[in-house]
């Protein structure tokens, strides 16, 4: 049977930089690659200490999850971000926060001729999720462009990626009272909420945002960047117990369920706030080289307040930045990847190694 490239799905992004990678790995000191927030550092101890402990696990794991790792993430929500009013049937853990966005639209029944928006410049699996589910989508950062049509779900990303912008709570809470007066689905994407520089981000189920329900308010939640646990495959997503519910229904049909060993190590990261402040203040090192070498070597820094990247100009097309940074052994993400509102910009990424980050500085200083 030969192989079929699937026409209901945009290009996948990175794709479009191999030729890129390949001119940045011939430079004579090797590639920096500050493309892709991949974590780099060690996964805490405290975790691995929990998921070995946790290895011998014959049996299958339910779809709903540990109580004990629904709890962790309530009391973590309610520790670190003053969420209140959250149970155990308000939270599911889910096999990485990727997974659940592309599913999201159609595990809550969202289909053809439902329209689905997102921000204007976005993480691209929202329009992936729209396009699964046979949706209709609009990427826009105003209410008003819906015009009289209502979306079935509306996504939120603060802090955003690509661009590390926060929302101010006065925002969050109009775009609540929104979707509530117009029974839209409202999703926020806050895996980046501990990777805040410059403002103290808000959860959308703060009380201070919705009030004293979350009724129609789902939050997403990851352990990748905050705990170095992208490989575990760690999120959860948590809010309304009735939207949890129907997530829950359909994922018990599809076998979707986090496996126990790192159901355990879940419990452990979220306890733990040390090695958090440990990693923010290596990234936060790391951050700061990088944004001054950027600076002087000619690039504006838009927004970044939060997130793990330096949203990046130099006024030309970001295909043009990207292969000159890439002639430097440099390799970025174009701002294209995620809307055209981005065409000027390029995300760049400060989860390298202390030495990658070093070789970068050099770079565009022109050593």
């Amino acid at each position: 049977m030969s192989g079929r490239v699937s026409t209901r799905l945009p290009d996948f992004p990175w794709d479009k930089l191999t030729s890129y990678a390949a001119t940045a790995r011939a430079h004579p000191d090797g590639i920096v690659d500050l493309s892709i927030g991949t974590p780099v550092d060690p996964t805490p101890a405290v975790a691995q200490d929990a998921l070995c402990a946790a290895a011998d696990s014959p049996g299958y794991p339910t779809t709903i999850g540990l109580p004990e790792t629904r709890q962790a993430a309530i009391d973590w929500l309610s520790r670190r971000f003053g969420v209140t009013g959250l149970g155990l049937d308000g939270v599911l853990p889910v096999i990485g926060s990727k997974e659940l966005i592309g599913s999201m639209a159609v595990h809550l029944g969202i289909g053809a001729g439902d329209l689905i928006g997102y921000p204007e410049l976005a993480y691209p699996t929202y329009e992936v999720g729209a396009a699964l589910a046979g949706a209709r989508s609009l990427a826009t950062d105003s209410l008003t462009a819906f015009g009289p049509e209502t979306p079935k779900l509306l996504w939120l990303n603060s802090p955003s990626n690509p661009t590390g912008r926060v929302l101010p709570v006065e925002h969050l809470r109009k775009v609540v009272d929104w979707c509530r007066e117009r029974g839209t689905i409202l999703v926020s994407d806050e895996c980046y909420l501990e990777c805040a520089w410059d403002v103290q981000p808000i959860s959308v189920l703060h009380p201070d945002v919705c009030g004293d329900s979350h009724e129609g308010i789902l939050s997403v939640h990851s352990l990748s960047k905050r705990s170095n646990l992208a490989g575990y495959r760690c999120a959860f997503v948590a809010g309304d117990p009735v939207l949890v519910g129907e997530l829950l229904a359909v994922r018990k049909n599809l076998g979707l369920q986090m496996p126990g060993p790192q159901q355990r190590a879940m419990v452990a990261a979220l306890e733990d706030d040390t090695h958090v402040v440990e990693q923010h203040a290596v990234y936060a090192a790391r951050r700061a080289k990088l944004k001054e070498a950027l600076l002087h070597a000619g690039f504006t820094i838009d927004h970044s307040e939060a997130s793990l990247y330096l949203w990046s100009s130099r006024g030309e097309d970001c295909w043009t930045t990207v292969a000159a940074l890439a002639e430097l052994g440099i390799l970025v993400a174009p701002g294209a990847f995620y809307g055209a509102a981005g065409s000027q910009h390029v995300r760049i990424a400060f989860t390298a190694t202390d030495e990658r980050i070093e070789a970068a500085v050099a770079r565009l200083a022109g050593r």
